[in-house]
C-alpha cells in the first residue's frame, strides 16, 4: 500500500505527461483528396428508385433475388471460405497487438516470493553423533515500474493500433462483399453458360434436320455436293461448339464448388431445380458521391492506415525527448534458525531518468522515415478514393446501358427469328439457297446469344454496383454491418469495434 501511494503521489508529473508532440490528424475527406471526385455522379443512376431502399441497405441484398440459391450460396462461401478466415484471424492480430501497445500506458506490477527449508549436521562425531540444525529462510518483493508519456508517443502507439483493429475489421467486410460478389457473378454466369448451352443444343438439331434433307436431295440428284459439304461443315462446327459451352458451364461449376465448399453432387442437384437467370431487386444510389463513397470498406482502411501511420510519426518524435519511469520495491526477508529468527523489511522508491544525447541520427531518421511512410499512406488513400469512383461510375455506365440494350435486343432476336423461319420454310419446300438459309441460320444465332448477353451483363451490372457501393458498410466502426452479419453467419466476430474518430487530437 505504501508503494501504491507513492505511485499515487505524482500529479504534477501527470499534468505533463499530457503533452503530445508531433503533427495533429486531421482525416480527409473523399472529395477533396481528388479533383475527379465531382460533387455529383456524371453517370445515369438507377431508374428503380426506392424498389429495393437506400444504397446503404445492402447487408441482405442477396435474400432479395428471385432465387433463393443465390442467398444459399453466398452464405455457404462467407461460412467456409480461407479468406475470410484469413480477414477474421488478422482481426484477432490487430486486437491482441493493441492490447499489448495499450498496457505500455500503465503500471506494470509483479510479485516474487520464495521459501527455503534446510537442515545441516554440526558437531563431532562420537557417541552422540552429529547434531541436526534445521532452519528457514523466506522472502517476498513487490515491484512496480511506470513509464510516463510525457510526450504521447504511447498513447499514439495505442492509437495506431486500435486504427488497425477497426482497419482490420472493414478488411474482413470487404473481403466478405468481394467474395458474395464473385459467387453472384459465377452463379450468373453458369446460367448464362446453360441458357447458351441449350441454344446451342437447339441449333445443332435443327442442322442436323438439315444436313438429313440436305443428304437426301444430294442423292437424288437435286442438290450439288457443295451443298452437302456446306451443311456438314456447318453440323460439325455447331457440334464442337456445343462441346465448348458444355466444359465451359462445368469450369463455372468447379469454380462454385471451390468459392461454397458444396460437393459438387449436391451442389449440382441445387442447380438443376433452377436454369433461368436470378434476377436482383434494384436499390437507389445517393446521387452525393462523397456519401457513397463513405460506404466502401477499402477507403476506410486506407483512412485508418493513414491515421496509423501519422500517429506514428508522434511514436517516433517522443523518442527523441527525455523519458521518466518510476521505480519502486517492497521486500520482505525472514530467518528462523534453532528456536530465533530475523527479518529485514527493504523498500525503494525513484525516478529514472532517460536522456537521449546522441545517437549519429537514428532518432532523426526514424522520424522522417515515418513521415515518408504517411506521405505514402497518403498518397494510397488518393489512389483508393480515385478507383472507387471509377469503379461506381462504372458500374453505372454498365447498368444502365444494359437496360437500355435489352428490349432492342430482344426485338432484334425476334426479327431475326422470323427471317430465319421463312428461309428455313422454304429450303424444306425446295424453293430456297441453302447458303441464304446458313446466313440466316448464323445471324439468328447470334441474335440470341446477343439477349443471354445483354441479361447476363445487366444482372452482373447490378452486382457490381453493390459490390462498387460497399455492400451495407457503414463508416461507423462497422457495428450496424457486423451485427446483420453475425444474424445470418455465426462464423464472425461478435465482439464490438474500435470506433474511427474523424480525426485525433492531442
Amino acid at each position: 500500500m505504501r508503494l501504491l501511494k507513492m505511485l499515487g503521489s505524482v500529479p504534477l508529473l501527470s499534468v505533463i505527461a499530457g503533452c503530445v508532440v508531433g503533427p495533429t490528424y486531421q482525416a480527409p475527406s473523399p472529395t477533396t483528396s481528388s479533383q475527379a471526385v465531382l460533387p455529383q455522379f456524371q453517370s445515369a443512376l438507377p431508374i428503380q428508385a426506392g424498389a429495393g431502399g437506400a444504397a446503404t441497405d445492402l447487408t441482405r441484398w442477396w435474400s432479395q433475388f428471385d432465387d433463393p440459391l443465390v442467398a444459399e450460396l453466398v452464405a455457404a462461401a462467407e461460412a467456409s471460405n480461407p479468406s475470410v478466415a484469413q480477414a477474421l484471424a488478422r482481426i484477432t492480430q490487430a486486437r491482441a497487438t493493441a492490447v499489448s501497445t495499450g498496457s505500455a500506458l500503465y503500471p506494470s506490477v509483479a510479485a516474487d516470493a520464495s521459501s527455503t527449508r534446510s537442515k545441516s549436521l554440526t558437531g563431532l562425531s562420537g557417541a552422540l553423533g552429529n547434531v541436526a540444525a534445521v532452519s528457514t529462510s523466506s522472502s517476498a518483493t513487490f515491484d512496480a515500474s511506470w513509464e510516463l508519456d510525457l510526450f504521447g508517443g504511447k498513447r499514439k502507439a495505442a492509437d495506431a493500433a486500435n486504427a488497425r483493429v477497426f482497419a482490420r475489421n472493414a478488411d474482413w467486410y470487404g473481403a466478405r462483399v468481394s467474395l458474395a460478389a464473385e459467387v453472384g457473378s459465377t452463379l450468373v454466369n453458369y446460367r448464362a453458360c446453360v441458357a447458351t448451352t441449350a441454344m446451342l443444343a437447339q441449333d445443332l438439331t435443327s442442322r442436323e434436320q438439315t444436313s438429313q434433307l440436305t443428304g437426301l436431295k444430294v442423292k437424288a440428284g437435286f442438290t450439288a455436293p457443295a451443298d452437302g459439304a456446306l451443311i456438314n461443315a456447318s453440323t460439325a462446327d455447331a457440334r464442337q461448339k456445343l462441346t465448348l459451352q458444355r466444359a465451359d458451364c462445368d469450369l463455372d461449376i468447379k469454380a462454385l464448388v471451390a468459392l461454397t465448399d458444396i460437393p459438387e453432387p449436391a451442389l449440382r442437384s441445387k442447380l438443376a431445380l433452377n436454369q433461368r437467370l436470378p434476377q436482383p431487386r434494384g436499390f437507389v444510389v445517393e446521387s452525393v458521391p462523397a456519401q457513397a463513397l463513405s460506404q466502401r470498406p477499402d477507403i476506410a482502411v486506407a483512412e485508418r492506415e493513414l491515421a496509423a501511420a501519422s500517429a506514428e510519426i508522434n511514436v517516433a518524435e517522443a523518442d527523441r525527448y527525455p523519458s521518466i519511469s518510476l521505480l519502486g520495491s517492497i521486500g520482505i526477508a525472514g530467518f528462523r534458525f534453532d528456536g530465533g529468527s530475523s527479518r529485514s523489511d527493504t523498500w525503494s522508491f525513484g525516478p529514472s531518468l532517460k536522456l537521449p544525447i546522441f545517437d549519429a541520427g537514428r532518432r532523426k531518421a526514424q522520424v522522417n522515415l515515418a513521415r515518408g511512410r504517411y506521405d505514402e499512406a497518403y498518397a494510397g488513400y488518393q489512389q483508393q478514393v480515385r478507383t472507387a469512383a471509377r469503379e461506381i461510375e462504372e458500374a453505372l455506365v454498365r447498368l444502365d446501358a444494359a437496360a437500355r440494350r435489352e428490349d432492342d435486343a430482344a426485338l432484334a432476336a425476334r426479327e431475326y427469328e422470323s427471317y430465319y423461319r421463312a428461309n428455313d420454310d422454304k429450303f424444306k419446300a425446295g424453293s430456297g439457297s441453302l447458303f441464304e438459309l446458313e446466313d440466316a441460320r448464323r445471324t439468328f444465332l447470334a441474335a440470341q446469344q446477343t439477349v443471354i448477353s445483354v441479361q447476363h451483363d445487366h444482372v452482373t451490372a447490378w452486382i457490381a454496383l453493390y459490390k462498387a457501393l460497399g455492400g451495407g458498410w457503414r463508416n461507423d466502426g462497422g457495428q450496424a454491418a457486423q451485427q446483420a452479419a453475425v444474424q445470418s453467419n455465426p462464423a464472425t466476430p461478435a465482439k464490438p469495434l474500435p470506433s474511427a474518430p474523424n480525426s485525433d487530437r492531442s
